[in-house]
C-alpha cells in the first residue's frame, strides 16, 4: 500500500495529541483509513467527497469478504473516527460515516489514573524552574475541569472568573460552556499568571488574550501539552499510556467515583449525548465488581 495521505498522517497525529492513543492502535486505524482510500480511488473517489452510500457500500463488501466481526467493528470505529475528525477540522461539511453501524463486540475503556499517579506527577515537577508553575497549573486545569487539550491550549485570559471559581471554555462546534474549578486549582492559575505578567514572557503580538504561553510567548500547542504530559508521567513512574486525555478521563471517573451525578458530568465534559458520558458509569461499574470480589464474604477464601 502506498505511503499515506497528508489529510491520513494529520489524522494519525490528532489520534495521538488530542485521543493519546496508543502506538499499534493509531497505526491500525490509519490502515484502515487507507483501506478505504484504495476502495475509494478504485471508482475515482476521495476521501473527502465520500458519501454515506458509498462508506455503506465499503463496510458491505467487508462482510461479503468474511472479515470478522470484531475486525469490521474495529474499521468502522477508525472509519467514523476519521470523519469525526474532518467534520471537526471542517474540511468536510456533514460526517458521512454518522449512520454506520457495527457489530457489538463490547466498549473499551479509557486509561484512568489514580489519585495517587495525579500527584506524584505534580511532585515531580521543579517549581522553581522557568515553565514550573506554567505546568502545574496546566495539570490542575486539565485534571480539575476535564478540558480537552485543544480547550486548554485555547483558553482565554478575560474567560477566567476567580471570583466565582469557573472558566468558559469553547468546545466541538464553536460551543461555550462554563465549568467549575476548585479554588486550588484557580489558585495555580493565578500564581502562575501573576509570575507570566512579572517575568515574562512577553506575549507576541496577537498572543496576548491567551493563558498558557511557550518560552516565546505564544500559546501552547497540543503537542506541547503532549510532552509535558508524557514526561511527567514517566518522571512519577507511571506505567500506563498516557496523554492530556487522560487526565479528562481520569476528572470525569473521580468524579462519578465521588458521587457526582451523570448529567452534571456531561455539561461539564460537553458531550452533547449522554451516551458518550455513560462510559464513566461503565468504569465504575467495573470498580464496584472488583470491590465486591475482593471484600465480599462470598468470594473469600
Amino acid at each position: 500500500m502506498k505511503n499515506p495521505s497528508p489529510l491520513i498522517r494529520r489524522y494519525t497525529s490528532y489520534l495521538m495529541l488530542e485521543r493519546g492513543l496508543a502506538g499499534n492502535t493509531r497505526m491500525a486505524y490509519a490502515a484502515d483509513v487507507r483501506h478505504l482510500e484504495a476502495w475509494l480511488a478504485d471508482s475515482g473517489l476521495t476521501l473527502d467527497a465520500v458519501t454515506p452510500e458509498q462508506l455503506a457500500a465499503f463496510v458491505a463488501d467487508m462482510h461479503e469478504l468474511g472479515i470478522a466481526e470484531r475486525t469490521q467493528a474495529r474499521m468502522i470505529s477508525g472509519i467514523r473516527s476519521f470523519y469525526r475528525y474532518l467534520a471537526l477540522e471542517g474540511i468536510v461539511a456533514a460526517d458521512p460515516s454518522e449512520l454506520l453501524e457495527r457489530p457489538g463486540v463490547g466498549r473499551h475503556l479509557p486509561e484512568v489514573l489514580s489519585v495517587g499517579e495525579i500527584e506524584d506527577m505534580c511532585a515531580c515537577i521543579d517549581l522553581a524552574s522557568p515553565q514550573g508553575l506554567r505546568n502545574r497549573a496546566i495539570i490542575e486545569t486539565l485534571y480539575g475541569s476535564g478540558l480537552r487539550v485543544s480547550e486548554l491550549c485555547t483558553l482565554e485570559r478575560r474567560l477566567l472568573n476567580f471570583d466565582e471559581g469557573y472558566l468558559t471554555v469553547t468546545g466541538k462546534g464553536s460551543k461555550q460552556r462554563m465549568v467549575p474549578v476548585s479554588e486550588p486549582c484557580m489558585q495555580w492559575v493565578a500564581d502562575y499568571l501573576t509570575e507570566r505578567d512579572t517575568c515574562g514572557p512577553d506575549p507576541k503580538r496577537g498572543e496576548e488574550g491567551y493563558v498558557f504561553l511557550n518560552r516565546r510567548g505564544a500559546h501552547l500547542t497540543r503537542v506541547m501539552v503532549f510532552y509535558i504530559v508524557r514526561d511527567l508521567a514517566e518522571a512519577a513512574g507511571v506505567r500506563k499510556t498516557i496523554s492530556p486525555h487522560t487526565l479528562r478521563h481520569s476528572f470525569a471517573t473521580h468524579l462519578l467515583e465521588g458521587g457526582a451525578n451523570l448529567r452534571a458530568i456531561q455539561q461539564m465534559l460537553g458531550h452533547e449525548s449522554i451516551a458518550t458520558t455513560e462510559i464513566y458509569l461503565h468504569l465504575d461499574r467495573t470498580r464496584l465488581r472488583d470491590e465486591i470480589l475482593a471484600h465480599h464474604p462470598r468470594n473469600i477464601r
